[in-house]
């Protein structure tokens, strides 16, 4: 069995993912996700890709603020994630809310997205330069990826959001930091 970083970090395992998903439910009960979500100042009609999705916490309460007018893309690398935020999804009644399974390549179009949300997640890419790539080919002249990740500290996050010079720091909301296109 190889032992490599990149093989292990390559996709979680089904029970991984499901330890996952149970311990953002017992997070979410205790920290509403609504209150990180009504931080981005979202508006009706926002695109929003929400990459690294997971149970779609984030996405469901997002969908509620954009509207039928808007569009949540709730992305993750794992099916179930996928599956998880479908089916919440449905049971709620919401239409405005697609998945994308994936490891990087979104396949949205260039400068179609509004907002990115990227929380708790960024830790966990392996391919950092390349998300934000991809990030930066997405997201819509002077809007914003909203990143908060507890794994690191300010100036890890800085210098990994900024090192490639794609994105410049707009502000700091509690703990998720806002970053522009450069």
């Amino acid at each position: 069995m190889k032992n490599n970083k990149k093989e292990r970090n390559k996709s979680k395992s089904n029970l991984d993912f499901r330890i996952m998903s149970s311990m953002s439910t017992v997070r979410d009960f205790f920290k509403n996700p609504m209150k990180k979500v009504n931080i981005l100042n979202l508006k009706s009609g926002y695109m929003v890709l929400d990459y690294g999705c997971g149970p779609g916490s984030f996405s469901i309460g997002a969908a509620g603020i954009v509207g039928p007018s808007g569009k949540i893309l709730a992305a993750d690398i794992h099916p179930l994630a996928i599956e998880k935020v479908r089916k919440r999804a449905e049971k709620k009644g919401l239409t405005n809310i697609e998945t994308i399974l994936t490891d990087c390549d979104t396949g949205l179009k260039d400068n179609s997205i509004d907002m990115i949300i990227c929380f708790d997640v960024f830790h966990g890419i392996l391919q950092q330069e390349k998300i934000l790539k991809e990030f930066h080919r997405v997201l819509k002249p002077e809007n914003q990826i909203a990143l908060d990740d507890h794994h690191f500290n300010e100036e890890e996050i800085l210098s990994k959001i900024t090192v490639n010079g794609l994105f410049k720091l707009k502000e700091k909301k509690g703990k998720i930091y806002f970053f522009t296109k450069q």
